[in-house]
């Protein structure tokens, strides 16, 4: 159904399909190989998906964690009596 644009020439993916079931599996793959993200210009996932690392662990006060848990509980508990809570109003599910 779809194209992909390796480097200057379209790819079906019937071609590329074709080629991965003519492949040898045993084939070893040299240290100096080109990875197929390489040819292309970009990696496996946006620069965007992956957040910036940070510099280390960060110290919340203990209520943020305390209000985070009782809001996790109520929609648990929520949840365990079969009711749903997704346009504000509980209902029977």
């Amino acid at each position: 159904m779809g194209t992909e644009v390796i480097g200057e020439e379209a790819v079906s993916d019937e071609e590329l399909s074709a080629l991965a079931l003519a492949a040898d599996p045993d084939t070893i793959v040299p240290d100096d190989a080109v990875g197929l993200w390489d040819l292309a210009g970009q990696g496996p996932l946006p620069g965007w998906y992956m957040p910036v690392v940070s510099a280390g662990p960060r110290v919340h006060p203990r209520w943020r964690r305390r209000v985070a848990m009782a809001i996790i509980f109520a929609f648990l508990v929520v949840d365990a009596y079969g009711l749903c809570s997704t346009y504000g109003y509980l209902v029977v599910a």
